[in-house]
Parts: structure tokens; C-alpha cells; sequence
């Protein structure tokens, strides 16, 4: 649809950002329902999140997603945190509403909803989720009330029992002891950037067999160095475009207030590969 000056604009904030396929995805849900809306990747410098998120709602801007690594400053900056947000403490969607900065999160349940519609059984699994940021902070409080067991692994036991603390049953551990957490559970979730660049997987994958399902929050590459390594040992391995895309469509129902088109969403987030 031709820009105009009845045109709404909203987009994704992030450093770096121009790798993202949130443009082509909502873009394409927008031209999919006919709705005069551009979707928009700007990048914004650290310590400028403030400056950007006021500077949206003067202009008028109907909202936008955020990116690493601005989650956290995104909520903290934010008029108003819808529950999730406030318990978790970061958003990745942020509403203008009357000129208010409205701060949520999509990214646990467009987690679930993947899962879901990959078929993978998270109720009454054990599992553990490999990171302490923004990510894992939404990840776990999202599987908290339906996993059977829940190990969060981090680098800095401080910080992965800080995440934990959002699931009442969780556990902590630190990366040196993921191996033995990732060997007893049965769905492994990589909530960190790691394998973006091709790094090695933050644990011994001589774990892992067939029994294991190993879930890649990173999309680009599709297949990273985890992935991979599962695949070898016969694990099931998925990739993060699913959670990209149903994060995407709940974000897209908060700021237009449709039913987004998640077939559509796939086929542009495919197409961007």
C-alpha cells in the first residue's frame, strides 16, 4: 500500500538491528489485511532507549518491538508494564497508548505457541534453559507453571538463580555444571545469542542422544553449532524462527488489534532467510 500521510507507522528497536526480520514479517501481515501500516528497524544506541521510546510517542508512532540488548531499558523506561512485563522486568513490545509508553512481552507465549504448533510436549517435561537475560527471563517464567523440572544455566550462578526466582520450583546451576542438567532433562532451550557467530555450544553435547529435544532460540543461522551437534547425536533440533514469527503475531494483535495472519507471517520470515 502507497505511504501517505494517513500512514501508521511503528517498527523494532534494537543494536544492531538491521539483520531483523521483524520488517518483512509484519510488513507482509500488513499488506496480507489491507491495513496502512509501515513497519520500520531503527537502530538505537545503548543509553539512548529513553530519548527513542519518548521520541515515538511525540511523534505518534503506534509502537514497537524491542531487541537485544534493550529489553531491560525498555521496561525500565515504560509508563506502564502490562503483568508479564512487571514480573519479569523486560519487555520486547512497547505500546504508545494516549502518548503513554505501555511495556509488554510476547516472547514466553510465542515460545509456548511454537512449541505447540511444532508439536513438542512442554507440560510435565524436564527442562533447562541456558541463559540469564532478557530471553530466558521471559522463557522461564513462561514454563514455570507447566514444567515438571526447570534448571536455568548461566555462566554466573548469581544471575541464573535470579531467573530462576521466577519460576517457585526452578533451580540454578552454572555453565560448568549445564552438562550433567542437559543429560537428565529431556528438552534443552538455548535463551542466549550464543551459536549467532557460530560459537561452540556452553556445554558438552556428549550428552545428549535421542531422547533429548533441543530447542535454539537464534534463527540466523538456521542451524547453529548446537543444533547441529544435537542432530548428530540423534537429538530433535529446532531452530528459533517458530518463537520469531508467534512472538511476532501476538505482538502484531497488541498494536493493531487484528488476528494476525501467521501463515503469512512464516512465509515472509522463510522468504527473508
Amino acid at each position: 500500500m502507497p505511504l501517505s500521510g494517513h500512514t501508521t507507522v511503528a517498527g523494532i528497536i534494537g543494536q544492531p538491528v538491521e539483520h531483523s526480520r521483524s520488517p518483512a514479517i509484519h510488513n507482509a501481515a500488513y499488506a496480507a489485511l489491507g491495513l496502512d501500516w509501515v513497519y520500520v528497524a531503527f537502530p538505537v544506541a545503548v543509553g539512548a532507549v529513553a530519548a527513542a521510546l519518548h521520541g515515538f510517542a511525540a511523534l505518534g508512532v503506534a509502537g514497537v518491538n524491542v531487541t537485544m540488548p534493550h529489553k531491560a531499558a525498555a521496561a525500565e523506561h515504560s509508563d506502564e508494564l502490562a503483568p508479564t512485563a512487571a514480573t519479569i522486568g523486560v519487555v520486547n513490545t512497547v505500546l504508545v497508548r494516549d502518548g503513554r509508553l505501555v511495556g509488554d512481552s510476547t516472547d514466553g507465549v510465542g515460545f509456548l505457541d511454537a512449541a505447540r504448533e511444532a508439536e513438542i510436549e512442554l507440560r510435565g517435561a524436564s527442562i533447562v534453559v541456558l541463559g540469564s537475560g532478557g530471553v530466558a527471563r521471559a522463557l522461564v517464567h513462561a514454563l514455570g507453571p507447566i514444567a515438571a523440572q526447570l534448571v536455568v544455566a548461566a555462566r554466573r550462578v548469581d544471575a541464573a538463580a535470579a531467573v530462576a526466582r521466577l519460576a517457585p520450583a526452578a533451580t540454578a546451576v552454572g555453565l560448568d555444571q549445564a552438562s550433567d542438567a542437559v543429560a537428565a532433562a529431556a528438552v534443552v532451550v538455548n535463551a542466549t545469542p550464543i551459536g549467532m557467530r557460530g560459537e561452540a555450544p556452553p556445554f558438552d553435547v556428549a550428552g545428549l542422544d535421542a531422547s533429548h529435544i533441543v530447542i535454539d532460540t537464534v534463527y540466523a543461522p538456521p542451524e547453529t553449532p548446537l543444533l547441529a551437534a544435537a542432530r548428530a547425536r540423534g537429538a530433535q533440533a529446532v531452530n528459533g524462527l517458530g518463537m520469531l514469527v508467534h512472538q511476532a503475531a501476538r505482538s502484531f494483535t497488541l498494536l493493531t488489534g487484528r488476528d494476525a495472519p501467521v501463515e503469512v507471517m512464516w512465509a515472509a520470515a522463510r522468504a527473508a532467510e
